[in-house]
């Protein structure tokens, strides 16, 4: 049985549930402001303490993804990613969360050919197409230099 592009996406359209979109915006600003100001607050507690701008602002990073880490492992953040959304891909705390869940998922496989093969699932795409598009805009800006 062929079914043509615009059938399966009527199918598909038919079968999904409608996107409650006046619930979910709120709450993904909300919870993705959150994590932005945890991260702020936490910068400048780190200042306050006598670190400098760069220290402070490793220590945040650092703080940030343990802090993901900690919540994918414990099965929190996914509960949370599922009440806020697009709010918990948040830059440091999703790519955390993307790579503590295949480590998770695929450690009963072994180490080498479960963790180590599949841990880089989901964030090797975006590992890979950052490296890619940093080096060729880092080649466009240094032929505007040139030129």
């Amino acid at each position: 049985m062929a079914v043509t592009k615009k059938e399966y996406a009527q199918l598909v359209k038919d079968v999904s549930p409608p996107t409650k979109s006046i619930k979910t915006i709120p709450c993904a600003f909300l919870v993705g402001g959150s994590i932005c100001l945890l991260g702020q607050i936490l910068g400048d507690l780190y200042k306050l303490g006598g670190m400098s701008q760069k220290n402070s602002s490793t220590l945040v990073s650092i703080t940030l993804v343990f802090i993901s880490a900690l919540l994918t492992g414990l099965g929190l953040y996914h509960k949370l990613a599922k009440i806020a959304g697009a709010g918990t891909l948040v830059p440091i705390t999703g790519f955390a969360n993307s790579v503590v869940s295949p480590a998770i998922e695929f450690h009963s496989e072994g180490l080498v050919l479960g963790l180590g093969a599949k841990i880089f699932i989901i964030c090797g795409p975006v590992i890979l197409y950052g490296v890619s598009a940093s080096v060729i805009y880092g080649f466009v800006y240094w032929l505007i230099k040139v030129l």
